[in-house]
């Protein structure tokens, strides 16, 4: 079985926990917009199959937990534009050009500005595509420019279905792979062998959106690059 369909078929397994979990999802906060002014902390976020479009319920978890961390510290928090839906192949990639060209943006427009970038379920996948190793993106040949990553400042996923053959963006991101918590919670087939459907459902309760939150709070409280700009050449219009 090819890696595409390897994806393929978990991110299907995904989109099952997620349907099962719509009596549960609500609409939820609608992403906040960039105010005209820079704010410390920025998260871009992929919400899951299925999903109402917004943050998700995992991302606005994290997001609420990431402030309560940050204290005093400005959050401003925007949901990838996709339609995460059943057509993974088509709908993955629309994400990942969505996601970077926020991301690519932000870091332009606000280079003091530590950016967070997450991702749930197939929202894992675009983010795999922008953060990933660029020789092994399924296909995707759009990665971020490098110089993107001295302004993120943490990445965190949840049931992300690279998992299932072996590459989390831990171990296969040579430029965000010591700044990424990729948590799978239990035997959520989405993300390993395992056959716990539920547990795709069930990672804002199991804590490990609290875990992500701390992760990225300790990482975006960590010293910044100095002196990193973004040319405005390699933003996405």
């Amino acid at each position: 079985m090819t890696d595409q369909r390897s994806i393929r078929r978990v991110l299907l397994l995904g989109g099952v926990g997620a349907v099962a979990a719509a009596g549960l999802i609500g609409p939820g906060a609608a992403s906040a917009h960039a105010a005209d002014s820079c704010s410390d902390v920025a998260v871009v976020f992929a919400r899951g199959t299925a999903e109402p479009a917004g943050l998700g319920r995992v991302g606005q978890a994290f997001v609420d937990d990431l402030r309560s961390d940050l204290g005093g510290r400005s959050v401003t928090a925007v949901a990838v534009n996709y339609p995460a839906s059943y057509d993974f192949l088509q709908s993955a990639p629309a994400g990942a050009d969505d996601a970077s060209a926020q991301i690519q943006a932000t870091a332009a427009r606000c280079p003091d500005t530590r950016i967070v970038v997450g991702g749930y379920s197939q929202g894992a996948a675009v983010v795999d595509l922008i953060a990933g190793d660029p020789a092994a993106t399924f296909g995707f040949g759009r990665p971020m420019p490098a110089p993107v990553a001295d302004h993120v400042a943490a990445v965190a996923v949840f049931g992300n279905p690279a998992g299932r053959i072996g590459r989390t963006l831990t171990t296969s991101s040579p430029l965000y792979g010591a700044k990424t918590i990729d948590l799978c919670n239990g035997a959520d087939p989405v993300c390993s062998n395992g056959d716990d459907r539920p547990a795709h459902s069930a990672y804002v309760q199991s804590g490990l959106v609290s875990q992500a939150a701390d992760f990225a709070a300790a990482r975006v409280n960590a010293p910044a690059p100095a002196g990193v700009l973004v040319d405005a050449s390699s933003t996405v219009g």
